[in-house]
């Protein structure tokens, strides 16, 4: 039996508690593997459990852990882990040290690999082979990256294209995400609208030869977006923002836009469907709709392990491999800072990666 350090987190009492312990991994059986973790990235799905909306601020830090409170409705809202141990990081990169008896299991001892999981804020992690990806001579850090949000920008051509759309809507585009699915849409040949707030991300996405990017902080933003949308028929969006106006905006442009093709006023609205998915909660207030785009639009979450489940496993298996051969240029990913696993429980370092700011990401380092 393996043993080392590892991070959980437990919501009990209104509070709270995320730290390191020492733990015993059990030895792999049949198609598991055992992997020696070397880099984790932490991506928003990663905060859910990490931080959620607890008071950072005011908690209180020791080494190895913190302790927060974690105010209304959000700490009734998680009722279903309540006094829970739970352990966090849903994918990482390490080597295979030990593994199962199954001929896919044993075929990885020695490889690097990247994997899901769904505790790789850890030295070690049990997991299952067909969970993992053969690195072959990239880099644990360069593989770190190489699911969640690869495939997530994926899923949202794959979603296009069984939806019958060439055009897609993207929110926060300057993300480590966005980027992907600009470099993406333009191998697709899938016509791409990035929205941004800042104009150093316009200049950045247009670098990469993005053709459509318009900044909700200007003031001609309306403007600006149907514009996009009449140029390229986009009336499919994916959202990560989920609190505040985002999605009201895109509906509103898409159907100020159909407007204009219609021969004739109707009560309802247009015909166009408007479609919007909302992928994250960058913004844990509501989401504000407002009555002035018809009936004839759809709002729906969006989730990457129940897409996949739906789409099967040949398609799964080609994306990842569409993935390993453009791991460090299609999919690559940048880090702002490494933190070693005690180093991301402090205020510092919590307070900073819990912001979740474009171009910000971090990258832990369990064996450091």
């Amino acid at each position: 039996m393996t043993s080392g350090k590892q991070l959980f987190s437990t919501l009990a009492d209104g509070i709270l508690t995320v730290e390191i312990l020492e733990t015993n991994y059990s030895d792999p059986t049949g198609n598991q593997v055992l992997v020696k973790m070397e880099a984790a990235p932490i991506n928003p799905s990663d905060l859910a459990l990490l931080t959620g909306a607890a008071d950072l601020e005011n908690a209180e830090y020791s080494d190895g852990k913190f302790v927060a409170s974690m105010p209304e409705p959000f700490y009734s809202a998680q009722k279903g882990r309540h006094g829970l141990r739970l352990p966090v990081g849903n994918e990482g990169a390490g080597t295979v040290v030990a593994a199962g008896e199954d001929e896919a299991a044993q075929a990885l001892i020695g490889q690097r690999v990247a994997c899901v999981p769904g505790s790789a804020y850890s030295q070690y992690c049990v997991v299952d082979a067909s969970m993992c990806l053969p690195l072959g001579d990239i880099s644990s850090e360069d593989g770190a990256s190489a699911f969640v949000n690869p495939m997530t920008a994926l899923s949202f051509a794959e979603t296009a294209r069984a939806e019958g759309h060439n055009a897609i809507i993207h929110t926060a585009a300057a993300s480590n995400l966005g980027q992907m699915l600009i470099r993406i849409c333009q191998e697709d040949d899938i016509a791409l609208v990035n929205i941004v707030r800042k104009p150093e991300h316009v200049e950045l996405l247009s670098n990469m030869g993005a053709k459509h990017v318009v900044n909700s902080s200007d003031e001609d933003f309306a403007d600006q977006l149907r514009g996009a949308i009449d140029s390229t028929g986009a009336y499919l969006g994916f959202d990560p923002i989920g609190g505040g106006q985002t999605v009201d905006s895109c509906f509103r442009a898409m159907e100020q836009v159909a407007v204009k093709y219609m021969d004739e006023y109707s009560r309802y609205g247009s015909n166009q469907q408007k479609k919007m998915y909302i992928y994250g909660r960058l913004d844990m207030g509501p989401t504000i709709l407002t009555p002035a785009y018809g009936f004839g639009w759809t709002l729906s979450g969006w989730l990457l392990f129940p897409f996949l489940q739906k789409a099967g496993t040949e398609t799964a298996a080609r994306m990842r491999q569409r993935v390993l051969s453009g791991l460090t240029s299609t999919f690559a990913s940048s880090y702002k800072s490494k933190v070693t696993l005690e180093e991301m429980l402090t205020k510092e370092a919590v307070t900073d990666y819990r912001l979740m700011k474009t171009g910000e990401k971090y990258l832990v380092t369990p064996q450091e």
